[in-house]
């Protein structure tokens, strides 16, 4: 008697293609989780990018000495000035003024370390929608011509038609004769710009 010839598959052979399918599934399976958190993963940088420099333009006002005198400077230890035709905590410098006196801005709520007052700060809107920092009122600016943190050349100028001082951690003017000073060292944001050309008389007055 012949018996039906059965298509038998050995024992080896039937698990190796049980392997091999549920290792194809599992790659299938990573590739996809792969490709979902690939996805998600990118815009986390780009949040934490954005938050961080958010914080870091946050203008930091802090004090300096000389003289007997203490006033505030900007956190890399830059002078920062107020100007005596500015009323109402209003900005009266613009256009040419402007940029001889470039006003210290910031994207963030401003903070005060040394012996700024955290409650005398504020900020007020430009017309060209930055703001500015002012303290105890006053609208504060840099002086194109001091060359770094530590120069107060700007002091007592009448430069555009009115005098610009230093401002004490009172918020009143300092008139003490300060050209230089000790810069001191600290965190913050100082986006004081590079010194432009001296400004003409025409302009509204030669550098004094």
């Amino acid at each position: 008697m012949r018996f039906p010839i059965v298509n038998r598959t050995s024992a080896p052979a039937r698990l190796a293609v049980g392997v091999g399918g549920a290792v194809a599934v599992a790659v299938l399976a990573a590739a996809c989780a792969s490709g979902s958190s690939s996805s998600t993963g990118a815009a986390a940088p780009g949040s934490a990018a954005s938050g961080s420099a958010g914080a870091s333009s946050a203008m930091v006002i802090k004090t300096a000495s000389a003289s007997g005198d203490t006033f505030l400077t900007d956190g890399s230890g830059r002078a920062v000035y107020m100007w005596a035709k500015d009323t109402g905590g209003k900005s009266a410098c613009s256009g040419a003024c402007a940029g001889a006196w470039p006003p210290v801005t910031t994207t963030g709520s401003p903070t005060a370390s040394g012996s700024a007052q955290a409650s005398d700060l504020s900020t007020i809107a430009r017309s060209d929608g930055t703001k500015q920092v002012t303290y105890d009122g006053h609208p504060l600016y840099y002086f194109a011509g001091d060359s770094g943190p530590g120069m107060a050349s700007g002091q007592g100028s009448d430069n555009f038609g009115a005098k610009w001082w230093l401002v004490a951690p009172s918020g009143s003017d300092v008139t003490a004769a300060v050209s230089s000073f000790t810069a001191g060292g600290g965190s913050g944001s100082s986006s004081a710009p590079s010194a432009p050309a001296p400004a003409s008389s025409s302009a509204g007055g030669g550098w004094s």
